[in-house]
């Protein structure tokens, strides 16, 4: 519980702490993402939602927060920023104390074909590396699931031998391949 209040307080306690911050006013944040993950890092914030933005297509940068006057921080120093992607929100930090990230938590990306899959696993494994089953790691080391948007509903298929089969071809991936999955879901 402790961690959930330092994610949900963080960044405004931050920006609260840094001196009077300076926001690139954008519009304010869509209600419907109110809960949005929040990616710490050790100074990598801004150069990551940038190239966040650059990766996601139709994504959006919403706000970019900035040191001001008076605080432990040079005035102009990024704080932290939001990038909108599918009408969700991602939030980005400066503020880690530790460097890295887990594995224990990571983003998944449901991708509508194999050429989406293709270019989100290349951008992001580039300086990042791949991990099993759709997992990778990106050149931040946030960890990333980029699977196949029919994946979820075929491994919970009520047909025991679909799901099997689906669950089977899955494990020996390492990126997924949306045409041998729905090969081993359907028989063929």
């Amino acid at each position: 519980m402790r961690s959930l209040l330092l994610l949900v307080f963080a960044a405004p306690l931050v920006a609260a702490c840094s001196g009077p911050a300076r926001t690139q006013e954008i519009p304010p944040m869509n209600t419907s993402t109110a809960i949005a993950p929040c990616l710490w890092f050790q100074g990598e914030a801004e150069e990551a939602l940038h190239f966040y933005a650059s990766v996601f297509d139709g994504a959006k940068i919403t706000r970019e927060i900035r040191a001001g006057d008076g605080g432990p921080m040079p005035k102009g120093a990024f704080i932290a920023g939001r990038i909108a992607v599918r009408g969700h929100e991602l939030m980005v930090l400066n503020g880690n104390p530790k460097p890295g990230f887990s594995q224990s938590i990571s983003i998944s990306v449901a991708c509508r074909d194999q050429a989406e899959l293709d270019r989100y696993w290349s951008a992001l494994t580039k300086g990042g590396k791949a991990i099993a089953c759709g997992w990778l790691e990106d050149k931040y080391g946030v960890a990333w699931q980029i699977v196949p948007e029919r994946l979820e509903a075929m491994l919970a298929d009520p047909d025991p031998a679909k799901a099997q089969r689906t669950m089977a071809a899955m494990l020996t991936m390492t990126k997924f391949d949306c045409a041998a999955l729905e090969r081993a879901y359907t028989g063929k």
